[in-house]
């Protein structure tokens, strides 16, 4: 956000920048960023310039950073005493407030201003046929409620979302209309023109209408988005592909999946359908039999959950998931044995897919994530990395997921986040 000269005291203003991965991870969905409401087209009249520079005051303060009145003068470029209106005016609308005391300067200390943490609200959640998740966070970031449960095959998407949703207030102490976003995170494809889901094999009663039927119901912005370009997105803000440009991350679990950033836009293909890799034709695997279903052929069928499952019993790892028998061979790969004969043959039928996705791309960097993905962790990418530096001349790097906790979630209150701050940037409006 640029600011715009100062119509208070007739100072010009410096120009600043203020991003945050939240706010990438939104516009890579939007689209790209918008024009506030209400400034096209209006002349440069104090309201406006007034409005302009109370949106960058608030826009530093969302940054997370205590800031006093002089540090906020100094990044804006605006007088003091222009700074003191800014703040008063933030006030007296409930969006910042004095959180404590600077000490050990001349003089009084000075007052730090934050934003107030519950001047908006907001949910993620991630939805599969096995597990709803959902978390409530306050427009910083910091999340105040988590509840997750078994869906029994993820029934009707709207009492799903109403019903954890509700759960998920109750314990963050908060009532539902509280909340001002909603980002829902699913496997499948989700149409990037209307945004709704169009094919997700795990879960069938989530398909084209569910949107509309969910924003009937929740009367808020509510957004659904593929859940591996979420974990992608939590990726890049605080994982293994940190501030990373340009990389994929490779979903490896019941399902397959892929995310590609590059230029620190994620591709989504023009249906959505870019990184439905379970499809991919790969050496191997039988070309598919079924399109509706992946596991019918492609690199589904060698390197999806229920390969992985049987390539594991095989070798004599029995475990009840996927994801168990990887972390079983990891823990015994120093010991002779089966372990590192499965988990090479592993790495080596990953490898022939992500070789396959290198070719186009070259990203330089891959993350393993999903289940499998991180239940392998360095000894898997390690080999992963060595098989597809036989199979394609360059040596991208490939490296476990970073991102603590559930990285689907994570991304889906990133990008919640984002949208909240996003409309309270927007609702800094001059009345006039």
């Amino acid at each position: 956000m640029a600011y715009a000269p100062n119509a208070e005291d007739g100072q010009g203003a410096a120009h600043w920048a203020h991003g945050s991965q939240e706010g990438s991870a939104m516009q890579s969905h939007q689209g790209g960023t918008r024009a506030q409401p209400g400034t096209r087209g209006r002349p440069g009249t104090p309201s406006l310039l007034r409005e302009l520079n109370d949106r960058a005051a608030l826009d530093l303060l969302l940054g997370g950073e205590l800031l006093t009145r002089s540090q906020i003068s100094e990044y804006t470029g605006v007088s003091k005493v222009t700074v003191s209106q800014m703040l008063t005016r933030l006030e007296e609308r409930g969006l910042v407030a004095i959180a404590g005391e600077q000490a050990g300067g001349r003089g009084p200390n000075a007052a730090l201003y934050s934003v107030v943490p519950s001047s908006a609200y907001v949910a993620g959640l991630y939805v599969e046929s096995d597990l709803v998740s959902a978390a409530v966070a306050d427009v910083t970031g910091r999340r105040v409620a988590e509840v997750s449960d078994n869906p029994n095959g993820a029934g009707d998407p709207v009492e799903l979302v109403r019903g954890t949703i509700e759960r998920a207030c109750a314990r963050a102490g908060i009532k539902v209309t509280r909340l001002s976003a909603l980002v829902i995170g699913s496997p499948g494809v989700v149409d990037p023109r209307t945004g709704d889901p169009r094919l997700a094999v795990n879960l069938p009663a989530w398909h084209e209408g569910a949107l509309d039927a969910l924003k009937d119901a929740w009367r808020k912005p509510v957004v659904i988005e593929n859940d591996v370009n979420l974990a992608a997105m939590a990726e890049r803000a605080d994982g293994a592909a940190a501030s990373a440009d340009d990389f994929v991350l490779v979903w490896l679990g019941v399902g397959l999946g892929l995310a590609t950033i590059l230029g620190g836009q994620l591709h989504r293909g023009t249906a959505g359908a870019a990184g439905e890799i379970g499809y991919l034709p790969v050496h191997g695997a039988p070309l598919h039999t079924d399109i509706r279903h992946p596991a019918s052929g492609g690199f589904q069928s060698l390197a999806g959950g229920s390969a992985v499952h049987e390539l594991a019993a095989k070798h004599g790892f029995a475990a009840q998931t996927p994801a168990e028998a990887v972390r079983a061979a990891v823990s015994a790969a120093g010991e002779p044995g089966n372990a590192r004969a499965f988990l090479g043959e592993l790495a080596h039928r990953v490898a022939v897919g992500v070789a396959s996705v290198c070719v186009v791309l070259d990203p330089g960097l891959v993350v393993l994530g999903g289940e499998v993905g991180r239940a392998g962790g360095t000894a898997l990418a390690d080999r992963v990395a060595a098989a597809v530096a036989s199979i394609w001349p360059s040596r991208p790097r490939v490296v476990p997921t970073g991102v603590p906790g559930e990285p689907v979630l994570r991304g889906a209150m990133l990008a919640a986040v984002s949208q909240a701050r996003a409309a309270l940037l927007a609702s800094v409006a001059d009345p006039q």
